[in-house]
């Protein structure tokens, strides 16, 4: 009903779910959607897709891609 369409409502859940595994796993969720949409057109592999799950990024890699307003002191 919120997302319009059976397409929507399937990205909302793509999103949501790594929203919610990056806080799982103790990642600041702007930081880690910041990161991966930074990537993601650069993958060429589907190695390239396994790296960007929040399980195997950590908050010091995260924090060296946020611009400079943005990062936490």
């Amino acid at each position: 009903m919120m997302s319009g369409s059976p397409a929507g409502a399937a990205a909302s859940c793509a999103i949501f779910s790594l929203v919610e595994t990056a806080k799982e796993n103790g990642l600041e969720p702007f930081s880690y959607l910041h990161y991966i949409f930074q990537r993601v057109p650069r993958i060429t592999s589907p190695a390239g897709w396994d790296e960007l799950l929040p399980g195997n990024l950590t908050r010091e890699q995260l924090a060296v891609t946020l611009p400079s307003p943005l990062k936490h002191s």
